[in-house]
């Protein structure tokens, strides 16, 4: 939602394209993050079990839909979520991993126990916790993702997997790790790579920013705007200006912002090209096998 909103605001003419000079400019910068606080609060309404509930996913990906959506940004000024709702309520410890073969196949494959170490209970005779993810559902009776027997939670696993729009074959596998932060992950590594022309490690070395941090319990997206040391003093002075509550985060505290691993595919001159990329905020390699 948060691409296909910055696709309608560029198309109508609310935001100009981006060029390179422009990565990580406070105008950038907000573009995405009210892009992402719009699709957030989507989220938080729909995303629940759709063998339980119908759940509209191509309504919210139409063109129409996401044109509405649009309407919500301010480009002078950050926006209040909780003031957002939605026009379609009318009807950490975490293992990423990509692989890609020579045939042009993909996988894109997370695992998570959740919270810390999940439930704490190890099944008998395993070596393993039990997963928290029951955490995401809501006691609200009303709510869509409300609790029940045999139903899935909303949840934070995201693996990522893109493909060419005229083919259909591989263009990217990636995911970035980190509860919450991980749709925000994938929209800026995405954006990084397309928008910025960054190969796998640079656009996954990039500063990035988060909205909201921590979890299990920081499902609040609509708070602080944290901003990755190597963002520009500038660029957050540009921010606060436009009322986003700011806070510049360093050294180690810098996992927040979630650990990436992506492997692109393109064809040149008739053969499949692999590159590849690590997160530096992690512990992961790329690497041929």
């Amino acid at each position: 939602m948060a691409l296909g909103i910055l696709q309608e605001l560029e198309k109508t003419g609310v935001i100009r394209t981006f060029t390179e000079k422009d990565h990580n400019s406070a105008e950038y910068l907000h573009a995405v993050i009210e892009a992402l606080r719009i699709g957030f609060a989507d989220a938080a309404w729909f995303i629940t079990d759709p063998t339980v509930v119908k759940v509209p996913y191509k309504d919210m990906i139409s063109p129409s839909y996401l044109a509405e959506r649009a309407k919500l940004f301010n480009p002078k000024k950050a926006s209040n979520p909780l003031t957002h709702g939605s026009p379609a309520h009318n009807q950490c410890d975490t293992v990423y991993l990509a692989t890609t073969d020579k045939e042009g196949n993909g996988c894109s494959f997370i695992n998570s126990n959740f919270g810390g170490f999940g439930t704490c209970i190890i099944p008998k005779g395993c070596g393993f916790t039990l997963q928290n993810r029951g955490a995401g559902f809501s006691l609200d009776e009303k709510h869509p993702n409300v609790y029940a027997p045999g139903k899935r939670p909303y949840h934070t696993i995201i693996p990522a997997m893109i493909t060419n729009p005229d083919d259909g074959t591989l263009h990217t596998v990636y995911g970035v790790m980190g509860g919450f932060m991980q749709p925000q992950g994938h929209v800026q590594v995405l954006l990084n790579m397309l928008a910025f022309k960054m190969n796998p490690q640079a656009a996954l070395d990039a500063p990035r920013f988060c909205i909201g941090a921590g979890m299990p319990d920081a499902g609040n997206v609509f708070g602080t705007v944290y901003l990755e040391e190597g963002i520009s003093e500038d660029a957050a002075k540009k921010l606060r200006l436009m009322e986003h509550d700011v806070e510049i985060v360093r050294g180690f505290e810098r996992g927040l912002f979630g650990r990436g691993q992506v492997i692109r595919c393109h064809v040149e001159e008739g053969r499949v090209v692999y590159s590849a990329g690590s997160d530096p905020r992690g512990d992961g390699a790329a690497m041929p096998v």
